[in-house]
């Protein structure tokens, strides 16, 4: 069960500020807890107190960066039951993909825990002409200073982390902003946070509404935004951030290619995962299907099948597939482009019937190239099957999107594959499986409307530090 109250962390603390933010039960509808919002006064303390921080939280060892990352790890192990019921809760995750995005939570901890001690260096040897005879320069990497960090919804717990992990890692105090539809799990990370050491300031996790967050993106103390979420919200933020650098993991439309020589079960089976897991919430969920036509019968049948047999329903039941989206405004929406399709001369395979946020797991054939279910981010438990005879083809209406997030690829192909590495307008691309599948300390970003950098713990490290350079002259005897 959830605290019947939380606070926001201010430089460390807890604050009961208040009980402004309700969270609801998103399968139930009722109010499940209260959170105390920040108010842009709040929001200007932390940036003053992460700026103050700044020396400290960056003369931190190695070893003690480590340290506190692996608090974090044996806390999150501890904790892990309830971490799960509080998304299932929150954000209506079945409670299998919950455990599993708490896995994940810790896997990406245990990565930054590793990578803290290994923010390595060269040497460069500069004598490349006899100007530089005598010469020699090495460089090493310095935490950037204060980072703002803007999370979404549909991960509360890991997509922070993506966040938070690296930058208590390389040393850069922050202040984050939960997504108010779903805060729990990010404060209770702020939980974990303030039973560590770590310097006055260090961080901030404050809930506020969108309208008094200006700050987040444009203060110039911050030296760093790093921002998840919706492609109008992330460019509308880029442009307001000033000088700082701006990293954005934005939307995505991914598509999937089921080449004639792949194994149908398989790709059936990954499908499905990739399309329906958490209700399609996420941004590399499979939207778009293209299967060669060989194989396209044998595949679309037994995808009807299996996606007719998603058990819908209540997140906290183990056997549930398909739990609530996010909101019934997000659930109308996502009806609609479905109705918009069917209308335009779409075929409804499967599913299709809401009720309040509860969407059936749907299958649209043949969607015109013009309709919001194959142009737009479904972001929900939707994906549209079509057929393709020639593989570059296939390719090609892959790329026909304005998103590049990552693509699946299903071929045995040694050649296909190279093409379609070397092809597709996307930030990944995964043969043998969904474009779904991700591992928490790969780099992970997109080209396009998808965003700008790369995510994964490494190279978010190196987005939040800068190069130094050291040149030492040897003079002649």
């Amino acid at each position: 069960m959830l605290n019947d109250k939380y606070p926001y962390y201010l430089a460390n603390k807890a604050v009961f500020a208040n009980e402004d933010l309700l969270v609801t039960d998103k399968y139930t509808g009722e109010v499940a807890t209260k959170v105390a919002m920040a108010d842009t006064a709040t929001i200007d303390a932390a940036i003053g107190a992460a700026c103050r921080a700044e020396e400290a939280v960056k003369n931190m060892a190695a070893f003690e960066r480590k340290a506190i990352l692996e608090h974090c790890v044996m806390r999150f192990r501890e904790r892990f039951n309830e971490m799960a019921e509080a998304l299932c809760i929150e954000a209506g995750k079945p409670i299998k993909d919950a455990e599993g995005e708490v896995t994940r939570l810790i896997d990406t901890f245990q990565i930054a825990a590793e990578e803290s001690v290994r923010m390595t260096g060269e040497v460069l040897p500069l004598d490349i002409a006899p100007r530089a005879k005598g010469y020699t320069g090495m460089w090493k990497r310095m935490p950037i200073g204060p980072c703002s960090f803007i999370s979404p919804f549909n991960f509360p717990l890991n997509l922070a982390a993506h966040k938070i992990a690296p930058a208590l890692a390389v040393g850069c105090p922050f202040i984050l902003k939960p997504a108010s539809l779903t805060p729990i799990g990010a404060l209770i990370i702020g939980e974990v946070l303030a039973e560590t050491n770590l310097p006055e300031g260090a961080f901030s996790i404050l809930p506020c509404r969108r309208e008094g967050a200006n700050l987040f993106t444009e203060d110039d103390r911050l030296k760093l935004l790093s921002f998840t979420g919706s492609p109008v919200v992330g460019w509308q933020l880029k442009e307001k951030a000033g000088k700082k650098p701006v990293v954005l993991e934005l939307g995505g439309n991914a598509a999937v290619i089921v080449d004639e020589d792949a194994n149908v079960d398989d790709a059936v089976e990954r499908v499905i995962f990739g399309a329906f897991y958490q209700s399609g919430q996420s941004c590399i969920g499979v939207q778009r299907i293209i299967v060669h036509e060989k194989v396209y019968d044998d595949f679309k049948e037994k995808l009807v099948t299996k996606t007719s047999q998603l058990k819908m329903g209540d997140p906290k039941d183990r056997e549930t597939f398909i739990g609530p989206m996010i909101s019934e405004k997000e659930a109308s929406r996502l009806s609609g482009w479905i109705e918009e399709a069917v209308e335009a001369g779409a075929t409804l395979l499967c599913g299709g019937k809401r009720e309040g946020n509860m969407l059936e797991a749907t299958l649209l054939e043949n969607v015109g190239r013009e309709c919001k279910a194959n142009t737009e981010e479904a972001f929900g438990p939707l994906a549209n099957i079509s057929k393709f005879s020639d593989f570059d083809e296939a390719l090609k209406s892959v790329n026909d999107s304005q998103f590049g997030l990552q693509a699946g690829i299903f071929t045995r192909d040694l050649y296909k594959m190279q093409k379609a590495w070397d092809t597709l307008e996307v930030g990944g691309v995964v043969i043998g499986d969904v474009p779904s599948w991700r591992v928490d300390h790969m780099p992970y970003g997109g080209v396009k409307e998808s965003g700008l950098g790369r995510e994964g713990v490494k190279f978010a490290m190196e987005d939040m530090t800068e190069i130094k350079l050291l040149v030492i002259r040897t003079p002649p005897e």
